[in-house]
């Protein structure tokens, strides 16, 4: 089922653009696709991309009324397509004047990405595509939320919403397997958890 992609704020598509355009930019970029590609580039699929705040070992947050886990927008991630191929990513972050292009790359990621965006189409509830990070696990996930028409810059993870750990995912953890969010939370709060103190007998 296609998925329903938000759209993206216009001054963020617009500092892509702008770019894009930009030779300095492109050349500056350091990615050999984005240089060497012949043809006109286009941004596409804009990805909301949010931060995950601590979450303990029950998977809930660190926040002592024991809230569900937040998330922090913290920017706007577009495909770069050439023709029917992605040739890189573009970043976008939120600053004091508004949002503003922030970086070009590919890697891993950029195909993990792909890969989790064509498993989310074959399945058979409609999603809102997010990327939800865990910096502290240097770990990326699909985020497919349940609620289409929520605001795709706010919100939490919903237990009944799918995360899809992109490649390279932290050991122990499966990449592109789905998970529910009650499921994986807890997994990435055990992996935050501070090892237990070691005592010696007195």
């Amino acid at each position: 089922m296609p998925l329903q992609v938000p759209p993206a704020p216009a001054p963020a598509l617009r500092s892509v653009l702008a770019a894009l355009s930009s030779p300095t930019a492109v050349r500056d970029a350091r990615t050999p696709a984005l240089q060497s590609v012949q043809g006109p580039l286009s941004p596409e699929l804009p990805l909301p991309v949010h931060v995950l705040d601590h979450v303990t070992p029950a998977g809930r947050a660190a926040a002592p009324d024991g809230r569900a886990p937040r998330t922090r927008l913290t920017g706007w991630r577009f495909l770069i397509r050439s023709g029917e191929r992605t040739v890189a990513a573009a970043d976008t972050m939120l600053t004091a004047d508004g949002w503003a292009f922030s970086r070009f790359f590919e890697g891993p990621y950029l195909t993990a990405t792909e890969r989790a965006l064509r498993q989310a189409e074959g399945l058979t509830t409609l999603y809102q595509p997010r990327l939800l990070s865990v910096p502290e696990l240097y770990m990326l996930t699909l985020w497919l939320h349940g609620d289409t028409e929520a605001d795709a810059g706010t919100g939490t993870p919903d237990p009944v919403d799918i995360l899809v750990p992109l490649a390279p995912a932290p050991p122990g953890i499966a990449a592109h397997r789905p998970h529910r969010v009650t499921e994986l939370l807890p997994m990435i709060g055990l992996r935050l958890a501070p090892p237990p103190l070691l005592t010696t007998p007195a």
